[in-house]
């Protein structure tokens, strides 16, 4: 018989590895720390290490079907309880499809309590569902300027000028050969000094040559003149007989 007292439970939960997969396991208690739960797969039992300090001690505890029942033929079956060997007393509390909760009171100083069932299984885990990805939106990146290169400007094909030559003092100015005013008459720049005009110089020697041809002229004329006057004289004088 189990006796009712008021329940101010300490509602806490603790993992069990069955064969590597961790299950949750929820429990109350009042007056009773659970330390440990190891599943026994040969005895399909579950031993819980545990502390009570109550008097008694009360565990509640609830179990998933999927990860540990009592079944026989089909039907639900009581599980079995022992508290250091000895039972004490429980009872189930609640029964659901899915869940089954056991009420145990313990007596103070029970180390542990072992509940055997009849079948271990692993609870489906509920996986989240999927949300749909959101389309990323690429944030439009500003692009730099990009700097042209410059091209080299094309030139104009140089067009060859027809080279003109000017005279002595004469210079080019604008293409056309004007009087070189640099240095004074007669004289013309070259090299930077001011000669005399070869033109000039032309003019001189002609003078020269002509002065010259009228003199040996002159002096032709001369010498035509006196031999004239000397053969005439010769033919004037009387001939002379001999006696």
């Amino acid at each position: 018989m189990i006796i009712v007292s008021p329940l101010y439970a300490l509602a806490a939960s603790i993992i069990v590895d069955l064969e590597g997969t961790p299950v949750e396991v929820s429990y109350e208690t009042e007056g009773v720390k659970i330390l440990s739960i190891t599943p026994d797969l040969d005895f399909i039992s579950l031993l819980m290490e545990v502390k009570v300090t109550g008097s008694p001690g009360i565990l509640e505890i609830t179990f998933d079907r999927e990860f540990f029942d009592a079944k026989f033929a089909g039907q639900d079956d009581s599980f079995i309880v022992l508290a250091d060997g000895d039972e004490p007393g429980f009872e189930e509390t609640e029964t659901t499809p899915s869940s089954r909760t056991l009420r145990i009171e313990l007596p103070t100083g029970t180390e542990e309590v072992e509940i055997i069932g009849s079948v271990f299984g692993t609870p489906q885990i509920a996986e989240p569902e999927e949300q749909p990805e959101e389309p990323m939106v690429e944030e439009p990146v500003a692009e730099e300027p990009v700097a042209e290169e410059m091209q080299p400007e094309e030139k104009p094909p140089m067009v060859s000028q027809p080279k003109v030559e000017c005279g002595p003092g004469t210079i080019l100015k604008d293409g056309v050969c004007v009087v070189d005013e640099r240095c004074g008459p007669g004289t013309i720049m070259q090299d930077g000094v001011c000669v005399p005009a070869p033109a000039e110089s032309t003019f001189i020697g002609g003078q020269g040559l002509i002065y010259g041809a009228a003199a040996a002229f002159i002096i032709a004329f001369i010498i035509i003149f006196i031999l004239y006057g000397i053969s005439r004289a010769s033919r004037q004088r009387p001939q002379v007989t001999p006696q």
